[in-house]
């Protein structure tokens, strides 16, 4: 690359150069235009944007710079393939010939010794790292400017279509406009000619109409002087009526605000109407107004006040009414459905009573036809005693190790998990705790299953939640599969289990019954392919369907309370789809759906029937098997919770009515009990639930668990004020306190126990209120002394002469005083005296001398039985 310079152009240097700042920005005023007639002038800058140029471009760059003829410039101007394919310009292409371009090389060669001399610089020649640069830099210019080519063509068809859109509504505005105009003055006409028609009218009237007009033509602002009535005397037009004031009347309009041709006048009815008012006062009519009868809804307490508004009376009528039946009230008291009944019928008002658990009407929809119902998948529960593998066999269907981590190796709240089978068909199961204090929750599950899997240990047989289980399924009337597991093991007898299944009427197929047995192995995996392929077909035979395109509805599988979520419900979808933002209720709470959480933890934007989900966003943990409803609005929602709420807190503390004799009986009765107080906090409703329905079976007529507090989440400082009010300990189940609670609880000497396994809290308890039973005293039988003489002694009191007649006879030992076969008298002895000598026993057919602590009343022939008292410890069974 030459460096080389227009010498035609060059102008002959000074004694020195001026320095100077170049301006490369340039600066403008704009006059901004607003709403309102308001402007305003701003200064803008425009900012040339710069080419990258290759060299051979950069080094022609300043002689392009100087104003020469276009001649001595294209020949000037080099011609690699770089340079033509980066920038093209039609008009320059135009003006230059393609047979010149040969000729002006030659020139342009000619030239570069002699500017070099002249200049008297050398520019070196470019690597081939510094021409890659530049390329690259060439290309992203391109590309920008080619970004910028289609930005600008995208805004100018933006623009182009929005003065478009313009222009037509501006067209429909006038068209618009042009239709009002026209409307106005047809509907003008019409007012006129039916005023003349009026007018015409009233002209014929008797002399009350003739005042009548003369009023109206008052009323309207006709100052003219009154026309004479003669023969030939033609009725004049009615004068406009002239408006002082502007006076708008609905929502303002393009269409209004730019027609002000037309003005607002009183409609023909209207003046028909005030002409009557006028002819009836003057005739001396007086019309009562009309009353308007109204239904009135009335509930099953509604205030005074409340009542009169909705029948749109007065309420001094109202309290006047109640005044003549007795009855004083102001008018913020509650009356009942039945006296705001009677007061409204009275008004001549119709009555429609309504009560407070409407609001739950329409909660539940309907069921759907059969056309609407797509196939679900079943949900499956397994039940069966503790320790007999349910669990195991799930983890074996869901290929994960759920009892691994449980304490103590049994499941303590109900889970929900769905499994995708290799067929492609889906199962969901509910697991249920085998414990006997989980009783409610295993009537939960068969509520809601299709399908009971009955798991029973081959090498252990029948036991007791196995019979309830049995009898929960037959409750819930769904089919029973047998699952008999532990198949592996060397004991296992599964003709015993099957035997034992005939005393509860399960009847299996090879004993000629409807109940599918299935021989299983949760260990090894043996017979897991048969139980589904049976667990598949029952649910084919039942041909189990719902319909997805509705609101939700399920059930509350379990509910707890997660410190960093909040909330969470464990929701079986029954029908319906649930979705992300739907409004729930759930028992006494509700809620917006803020996230639905799969068996998996995976986060998800709907659940449709037979899916397990867990929701979050509920106001509170709800119990356990509620209904889960959605519905359509936040105040339906507030309104189903708070009647439910209500209603829980009127069992709570009772309503105050009338109490019958046995309740008054027990109330007595319950007096005299000692109760232990409990606060209960566990980490789901389910197992909460469990705990406090197994504490309730340990009391007795004398000593009882009272469970002052329940619920889900963990220990807070809360409930360590209410167990130090109320003195009771804090049962942690499967749940810790957290750092102010144990510091609150140190200060204020509150026990906090924590447990992870059921049986070890019911047996703390258990001791706990056998140390609160009264010690029973048991009787030992020594003898009887029969009394023969009765002697007074000096310092000593009575003394009784006896001798005695069974058993024998000790000091120290308590008596009782027998006189005509009645006790009178039980006591200790004072005095145990052989002739002179204090001694400690006296045997059969021996005399002695015997004197009462604190008693003298002693009698010839009484007599006297000795015994011991032991006393023994009591526990509850």
């Amino acid at each position: 690359m030459t460096d080389q310079a227009d010498t035609s152009e060059r102008k002959p240097k000074t004694g020195g150069k001026t320095l100077s700042l170049k301006r490369t920005v340039e600066s403008g005023h704009v006059r901004q235009n607003f709403s309102h007639g308001r402007t305003k002038t701003v200064v803008v800058e425009k900012k040339k944007s710069r080419t990258l140029k290759t060299g051979a471009a950069a080094a022609e760059e300043p002689a392009k710079a100087k104003k020469a003829p276009a001649a001595a410039k294209a020949a000037e101007e080099p011609a690699p393939a770089a340079v033509e394919a980066e920038a093209p310009k039609p008009a320059k292409k135009k003006a230059e010939a393609p047979a010149a371009a040969p000729a002006a090389a030659a020139p342009a060669a000619k030239e570069k010794p002699a500017s070099r001399a002249r200049s008297g610089v050398v520019l070196r020649t470019l690597t081939e790292e510094e021409k890659q640069a530049r390329a690259l830099a060439l290309d992203s210019a391109r590309e920008r400017e080619g970004e910028d080519r289609r930005r600008a063509e995208e805004e100018a068809r933006r623009f182009a279509d929005e003065d478009a859109r313009r222009e037509r509504e501006r067209t429909e505005a006038a068209a618009r406009a042009t239709e009002e105009a026209a409307r106005l003055a047809a509907e003008q006409t019409t007012r006129s000619r039916a005023a003349d028609e009026a007018k015409r009218r009233l002209d014929t009237d008797a002399p009350a109409g003739r005042v009548a007009t003369k009023d109206l033509k008052a009323d309207e602002g006709d100052d003219d002087e009154k026309p004479k009535r003669g023969a030939g005397h033609t009725p004049a037009k009615p004068p406009v009526a002239r408006r002082t004031e502007e006076r708008r009347r609905g929502k303002l309009t393009i269409t209004k605000a730019f027609d002000d041709e037309g003005e607002r006048q009183r409609s023909l009815a209207s003046m028909r109407r005030r002409v009557e008012r006028e002819r009836k006062k003057h005739m001396g009519i007086q019309e009562a107004p009309q009353k308007i009868i109204r239904e009135v809804v009335i509930p099953e307490i509604i205030t005074i006040q409340e009542l009169a508004n909705r029948m749109a009376e007065r309420a001094v009528d109202v309290m006047k009414i109640l005044m003549k039946q007795g009855i004083m009230l102001k008018i913020t008291d509650v009356i009942d459905s039945d006296t705001a009944q009677l007061v409204a019928e009275e008004l001549g008002h119709s009555v429609k009573r309504v009560a407070e658990s409407d609001v739950e009407e329409g909660l539940v929809g309907e069921d759907d036809t059969t056309e609407t119902k797509k196939p679900r998948a079943p949900v499956v529960t397994v039940m069966g005693h503790v320790d007999h593998g349910k669990t195991s066999l799930l983890d074996a269907l869901r290929k994960t190790d759920v009892a691994a981590g449980e304490a103590g190796g049994i499941t303590q709240h109900i889970g929900a998990y769905q499994v995708n089978l290799s067929s492609g068909a889906r199962i969901t199961f509910l697991d249920t705790p085998g414990h006997a204090a989980f009783t409610s929750m295993r009537a939960r599950g068969a509520k809601v299953t299709d399908i009971v899997v009955l798991v029973v240990a081959a090498d252990d047989g029948v036991m007791p939640q196995t019979i309830e289980a049995i009898n929960h399924a037959k409750a819930a009337s769904v089919p029973v599969i047998v699952a008999i597991n532990k198949m592996d093991k060397p004991e296992a007898d599964p003709a015993r289990v099957k035997n034992e299944l005939l005393q509860h009427e399960i009847v299996v197929e090879d004993f000629g019954g409807d109940v599918l047995a299935v021989p299983i192995s949760a260990k090894t995996g043996m017979g897991l392919d048969k139980l589904e392929e049976t667990i598949l077909l029952q649910a084919e035979l039942l041909d189990i369907r719902a319909n997805p395109d509705r609101a939700a509805e399920g059930i509350i599988v379990e509910a707890k309370l997660d410190r960093g979520r909040g909330p969470v419900g464990t929701v079986l979808v029954q029908r319906g789809t649930l979705r992300v933002g739907d409004i729930i209720v759930a028992g006494a709470e509700w809620g917006r759906v803020r996230a639905l959480i799969n068996d998996r933890g995976e986060n998800v934007m709907s659940a449709g029937p037979s899916e397990p989900v867990e929701v979050l966003g509920l106001g509170g943990a709800p119990e356990a098997g509620d209904v889960m409803s959605v519905v359509e609005s936040e105040t339906r929602a507030r309104e189903v919770t708070e009647y439910r709420q209500r209603v829980q807190r009127d069992k709570r503390v009772g309503t105050g009515g009338r109490t019958s004799l046995d309740q008054m009986l027990s109330q007595l009765k319950e007096q005299d009990k000692k109760e232990l107080p409990i606060v209960v906090k566990a980490d789901v409703q389910g197992s909460a639930e469990a705990i406090v329905q197994a504490l309730e079976k340990l009391g007795t007529d004398e000593v009882t668990a009272r469970v002052i507090h329940v619920g889900a989440g963990g220990v807070t400082e809360s409930d360590i004020t209410l167990a130090t009010a109320s003195g009771a300990p804090v049962i942690g189940f499967n749940v810790r306190a957290n750092a102010q609670a144990r510091e609150a609880a140190r200060q204020a000497g509150v026990e906090i126990r924590y447990y992870s396994v059921i049986y070890d809290l019911v047996d703390d308890i258990k001791a706990a209120l056998s140390g609160m039973l009264s010690p029973e005293l048991r009787e030992t039988f020594l003898g009887n002394a029969e009394i023969l003489e009765i002697f007074n002694i000096s310092k000593t009191g009575k003394v009784a002469g006896c001798r005695v007649t069974e058993g024998v006879v000790r000091r120290g030992s308590s008596v009782r005083l027998i006189r005509d076969d009645v006790v009178v008298h039980e006591g200790k002895l004072s005095t145990l005296k052989r002739f002179k000598d204090e001694v400690k026993e006296v045997q059969s057919g021996q005399e002695c001398g015997m004197a009462f602590e604190n008693y003298q009343d002693m009698r010839k022939g009484d007599v006297i039985e000795c015994f011991d008292v032991e006393v023994v410890k009591r526990s509850l069974a």
